[in-house]
C-alpha cells in the first residue's frame, strides 16, 4: 500500500502516523508546507515540501499544482489530509481519489465560523472527501454540521510501551501537580497556576511542574512571581517526547484545564492516565469523553481556578482514592486508547475503501 499524508511535518501527530505506516511496511510520504517542515522528522520519513507563492489563503491554490505533480509521480493508494481548513482544502482542489480528511480541532470548531469564505472552504473540502475522520465523538458531531457524510471516530491513542507507570519517580515527601502542554491560554495554564496558588496556601510541600514551552511562557512565569509561588514552580521548557513519560510519573495529579472546544481529544490526559496518574480536566471539547468522571479523574468547569483547586486537593488529600483512580485510568486507556489498536483501525478503514475500488 502507498499512502500520501498531507499535513504539518512538524506535528508529533503527523510523524506518529507516518512512522506507524512505515513500520507496517507501507510506502509512506509526507507532503507539507515549507514553513511546517521538520528536518528532524524528515530523516525518518520521506518528506516533500509545498511552496507558498501567494499570500494568505491564496497560497493554498498556488500549492495545488505542486501537489498534483507529486500525486502523478507517487500514485498513492490513499491521499490523507489532516486539518480540513488548509491541507484538506488543497487536497480537495487536487481532486484525487480515494481522499481522506481528518479534522483536528480549530479547523472545524472555529474556522468555518470566522466568515463566509471560511465556511465555503470547509463545505467544499468535505464535499470532495470519500472518508472523514475525527478523534472524538464531540468533534464528529461538530463536523456533521457541515456534511451529511458519516464521520468515523478514530481516537489518537498512546503508545503503552512508552506511557506506563515508572516506579520510584514520585516523591513521598512532596506533592507534585503538573501538566505537559504548550504554554498558551488555550490550555488554561494560567488557571492551573492560580489553582496551585490556592493549594499551596494549605499544602506547603506542594510543587508545580509545567512541562512544555510556548508564546506565553514569560507571562506565566511572571504570574507565579506575582502569586509568590515561583520558588515552588518549575518550567522545564520543551522536552523530548520520549522523556515525557518520566515527567508525568513524577506527578501526583495531572491538570488539563483547557478553555476551548478545539481541545478535540485530550492526548495529554490519556497519556497521564496511561501512566497511572489521575487527571483533572475542564469540560471542553473531547476532554469529558476521555476521562471517566469520578473514576479516572474529575471534570470541572472551564476557566474556574477555584473548582480546579478543589478537585486537585480532593485527590491530594485522599491517597487511596487517588491510587484507585490511577489504576482505573490505566485500565481505561488499555481498553480504549491503545495507539496500536487505534492506528490499526485506520488501516482497516483504508482496506475497506480500497476494496470498494475508488481510484483516480
Amino acid at each position: 500500500m502507498k499512502v500520501l499524508i498531507l499535513a504539518p511535518s512538524k506535528s508529533i501527530h503527523t510523524h506518529k502516523w507516518a512512522l506507524f505506516y512505515k513500520d507496517k511496511g507501507i510506502d509512506v510520504k509526507v507532503v507539507t508546507f515549507f514553513d511546517h517542515y521538520s528536518a528532524e522528522n524528515a530523516k525518518e520519513v520521506d518528506t516533500i515540501t509545498l511552496p507558498k507563492l501567494l499570500p494568505g489563503k491564496l497560497s493554498y491554490i498556488s500549492s495545488v499544482f505542486a501537489l498534483k505533480k507529486i500525486l502523478k509521480q507517487f500514485k498513492p493508494d490513499i491521499l490523507h489530509a489532516h486539518y480540513v481548513s488548509s491541507y484538506g482544502f488543497i487536497g480537495a482542489l487536487a481532486n484525487y481519489k480515494p481522499y481522506y480528511v481528518s479534522v483536528w480541532g480549530r479547523d472545524i470548531f472555529q474556522f468555518p465560523q470566522q466568515g463566509s469564505v471560511n465556511r465555503k472552504i470547509v463545505d467544499y473540502t468535505l464535499s470532495k472527501t470519500d472518508v472523514v475522520c475525527s478523534t472524538s465523538h464531540i468533534m464528529a458531531k461538530e463536523t456533521n454540521k457541515y456534511t451529511d457524510k458519516k464521520v468515523f471516530v478514530t481516537p489518537f491513542g498512546v503508545d503503552l510501551n512508552k506511557f506506563k507507570p515508572i516506579p520510584g519517580l514520585r516523591s513521598d515527601d512532596q506533592i507534585t501537580i503538573g501538566t505537559v502542554k504548550a504554554l498558551s491560554d488555550k490550555y488554561g495554564i494560567g488557571d492551573l497556576i492560580k489553582a496551585f496558588a490556592t493549594i499551596y496556601a494549605s499544602k506547603k510541600n506542594a510543587q508545580l511542574l509545567i512541562v512544555g514551552d510556548g508564546p506565553q511562557r514569560s507571562e506565566y512565569e511572571q504570574l507565579t512571581k506575582e502569586l509568590k509561588i515561583d520558588h515552588v514552580t518549575t518550567f522545564t521548557g520543551r522536552v523530548p517526547n520520549d522523556k515525557v513519560p518520566e515527567y508525568i510519573n513524577k506527578m501526583d495529579v495531572f491538570g488539563v484545564p483547557s478553555t476551548e472546544d478545539s481541545e478535540s481529544f485530550g492526548v495529554a490526559a490519556v497519556e497521564s492516565m496511561a501512566c497511572g496518574v489521575p487527571v483533572v480536566v475542564s469540560n471542553v471539547g473531547g476532554l469529558p469523553e476521555v476521562v471517566l468522571e469520578g473514576k479516572t479523574g474529575y471534570v470541572v468547569p472551564k476557566e474556574n481556578p477555584e473548582e480546579l483547586a478543589k478537585a486537585i486537593l480532593s485527590l491530594v488529600e485522599d491517597k487511596e482514592k487517588s491510587q484507585a483512580m490511577g489504576l482505573a485510568g490505566i485500565d481505561h486507556v488499555k481498553a480504549n486508547y491503545n495507539w496500536v489498536d487505534n492506528a490499526n483501525g485506520m488501516l482497516e478503514l483504508y482496506d475497506q475503501t480500497l476494496k470498494k475500488g475508488m481510484k483516480s
